[in-house]
């Protein structure tokens, strides 16, 4: 197939184009930059400027675009940044396909397990509701945009959680175990949806290459508490874990963002992939922080 590709530059997206490559399809990025090659064209998503033209012999579009929820504080400003940076390239793409020629038949578009909001003790399938919070508002907007992709595309909604990798969120996490500073966070029982990055990268290509459509949970098989990975992160480094930032701190510090992204607890199931007969490469924590690591030795930073 051909595809076009959003979020190329990313943690995700570089990781994504090889892999796709490999499988024999040909992948088009899209840059804010000036382009590099042939396989690179221009957009402005927040100008709302594609050239549709681009979409007429795509036969699908994958959507990784969006500012990145791990930068904190979450201010005022950049709350909306994190929206818009999201609606306004999801909006741009699905315009773009609606006036193309020969709209592409597919859209595997970004979203998150923010969608949950806070729900401890719940196992999270794709059929549960929607939870409240600003990531369950955000990522319910950022799926409405996607679904008004012309009519016939099969629109795949990506509910991904904390991707287990070098870089991304658990870079912080990992400067401060290799600090010697690590330790449970707030009481340490709750669920991080989590998935490793090969399996992320995996996951997607299964997803265009398949028929399932619809939201979709990317998270590892085996679900971990927050004091599970951060555990295993600290062993994986060789450093202690012993310091406890407790819950009144982290609200503290980091208002809502702390609350959603580090307190929030999701147990959230791949249920669709598993079904659909996709394999892990990583169903555990441990074993997606070893294949993160595995590279850089205790010693070396992310």
């Amino acid at each position: 197939m051909k595809i076009l590709l959003t979020g190329a530059s990313g943690l995700i997206g570089s990781r994504l184009t090889p892999h796709l490559q490999s499988l024999g399809h040909e992948v088009v990025r899209l840059v804010r930059r000036a382009p590099r090659g042939p396989d690179e064209h221009n957009w402005a998503p927040a100008a709302h400027m594609l050239d549709a033209a681009l979409l007429g012999d795509v036969d699908a579009v994958v959507n990784l675009s969006g500012a990145s929820l791990a930068r904190l504080p979450w201010t005022r400003a950049y709350r909306e940044k994190l929206r818009q940076s999201r609606l306004a390239a999801t909006r741009t793409v699905t315009d773009a396909m609606a006036l193309a020629g020969n709209a592409p038949r597919i859209l595997v578009n970004a979203s998150a397990v923010g969608y949950y909001g806070d729900r401890p003790g719940l196992r999270l399938t794709e059929q549960a509701g929607r939870g409240s919070g600003f990531l369950a508002d955000l990522a319910a907007d950022w799926e409405e945009a996607a679904r008004l992709a012309p009519a016939g595309t099969r629109v795949v909604l990506l509910r991904t959680g904390l991707v287990v990798a070098a870089g991304g969120a658990v870079k912080p996490l990992a400067f401060l175990a290799r600090a010697g500073l690590g330790g449970p966070i707030g009481t340490g029982g709750q669920h991080w949806p989590w998935i490793g990055l090969e399996d992320e990268v995996r996951a997607i290509a299964h997803l265009v290459e398949g028929d399932l459509e619809g939201p979709v949970n990317l998270a590892g098989p085996t679900p971990a508490t927050a004091d599970e990975m951060l555990r295993a992160l600290a062993a994986r480094l060789g450093r202690p874990y012993r310091l406890r930032l407790g819950t009144g701190l982290i609200g503290g510090l980091l208002g809502d963002a702390g609350r959603e992204l580090l307190l929030a607890s999701q147990k959230v199931v791949p249920a669709r992939l598993l079904a659909d007969g996709f394999s892990f490469a990583a169903p555990t924590v441990a074993e997606a922080l070893a294949a993160a690591f595995e590279a850089d030795g205790p010693a070396r930073d992310a």
